[in-house]
């Protein structure tokens, strides 16, 4: 019986050739060519019968590198033979012969994977533009106004009547002495006129907003000033960053429990602006005039003080202006207010700080000409803020209170910005 070996290789026989120790070829003992038919020898094609391994290299790379044209009878030479890759130029002569679609399969869109989709399912970009859109989401109430050149278009303008200077005069007179017999009697008759008037400001302030259709917290923001105002006489300056903290987060709840919804954000803003304006800067009157804020209790010359050089300047702007005004000082906000008229108010501001108040325990008359010069400064910067307000809402004056003058608010309105620097005046110049 054969082998397993003799079945696959042939049976040995007396025929194969010895071979010497010196012959350098390599033989396969027991091993038939193939193709060989008895006594005849095959024909072997010299061009695939690999050269011996002794012979000097001949430069050719194997037939999967090197491929050849696929025979166009073959059915399978559509498909792209294995390709030996060895270096990045080979994948790139290679990566096109891949054709990703013979791993397409057809299938309804409902079948398809998340990740599949068919070219009758992709929507074009002018079917995209031609889409409907989706509705937007409802707003509140918007109360702010768009920019516009002209800030009088499209509002509720009120017109005031011609003043009078006859009039402006007389209330003046009366008013002026008026405050001057309160602070003779001291100190807390003077708090509760300043109270009154801050009051009475943010109201008209508050009044104004309302007048262009916001939604300010009256009430809310009448009682933090009216707070404020009391517990910087009593605490100090600290009591400021309290009561605006309060402020904020009562405004919350306020618009919170509001019957409709209307913009938080302007009527929040609006708020917190006539409380900064007028009630920050207006207690500034209620620290210097309470007892613990100057050792001597010096605070009632200090208010008085501001009072008086802010009256000279805008007494001088006013008579000066009327007489010889003749180029404004800002046409856009105060067509009235002219620079001419500025000039005239610093000279009567200069004269009152070195003639007026140096007949008053503890100013000198130096200490009222560094004070006055500043108050030249910052007292029409107050008028010109006014103006710029009430451009803005459309209005000619916030209030009928005083006669000739307009509201409080208008009258005071250069007071709200000396009374801060008075005080930090009498810091610089070590006032006490």
């Amino acid at each position: 019986m054969k082998s397993d070996d003799d079945a696959l290789f042939g049976a040995p026989t007396s025929d194969v050739p010895v071979v010497s120790a010196s012959d350098p070829r390599v033989t396969i003992t027991g091993a038939d060519v193939v193709g060989a038919v008895g006594d005849e020898a095959p024909a072997v094609d010299p061009e695939t019968l690999l050269p011996h391994w002794t012979d000097a290299p001949t430069g050719q790379v194997p037939i999967v590198v090197a491929r050849e044209i696929a025979d166009a009878v073959d059915p399978w030479s559509a498909i792209p033979a294995p390709a030996w890759r060895e270096g990045e130029a080979d994948w790139v002569a290679h990566e096109e012969q891949f054709d990703a679609s013979l791993l397409a399969v057809d299938r309804a869109d409902e079948d398809l994977r998340p990740w599949e989709f068919t070219p009758d399912s992709v929507v074009s970009d002018e079917e995209i533009l031609d889409a409907s859109p989706r509705p937007e989401a409802t707003r509140a109430h918007r109360t702010r106004r768009t920019t516009r050149e002209d800030p009088l278009s499209g509002r509720a303008a009120r017109r005031s009547s011609t003043r009078s200077v006859s009039v402006a005069t007389l209330t003046g007179v009366v008013l002026a002495a008026v405050v001057l017999v309160i602070f003779y009697l001291g100190a807390v008759p003077v708090t509760v006129l300043v109270i009154a008037a801050l009051t009475l400001a943010a109201g008209e302030a508050f009044a104004g907003f309302r007048a262009v259709g916001a939604h300010p917290a009256t009430i809310l923001g009448l009682v933090a000033v009216v707070t404020l105002c009391v517990a910087v006489y009593e605490k100090g300056l600290g009591a400021t960053a309290v009561v605006t903290a309060l402020l904020v987060m009562f405004s919350f709840v306020w618009y919170l429990n509001a019957e409709r919804m209307i913009d938080v954000v302007d009527g929040i803003g609006a708020t917190i602006f006539v409380f900064a304006w007028v009630g920050i800067l207006g207690s500034f009157a209620l620290l210097m005039v309470a007892p613990h804020t100057f050792a001597h209790r010096h605070g009632l010359a200090y208010v008085l003080g501001a009072v008086i050089l802010t009256v000279a300047n805008d007494t001088g702007a006013l008579f000066i202006g009327r007489w010889l005004g003749k180029r404004p000082l800002n046409s856009r906000l105060s067509p009235n207010k002219t620079i001419e008229g500025t000039i005239g108010g610093t000279l009567l501001t200069l004269l009152a700080g070195a003639l007026i108040l140096p007949r008053m325990h503890p100013w000198t008359m130096s200490h009222g000409l560094e004070c006055a010069l500043a108050m030249c400064v910052v007292v029409p910067m107050g008028d010109l803020f006014e103006s710029m307000f009430k451009r803005t809402l459309g209005v000619k004056d916030l209030g009928r209170l005083l006669p000739g003058h307009g509201g409080m608010l208008d009258r005071v309105d250069g007071l709200l910005f000396a009374l801060p620097t008075m005080y930090f005046m009498t810091h610089v110049l070590s006032l006490g």
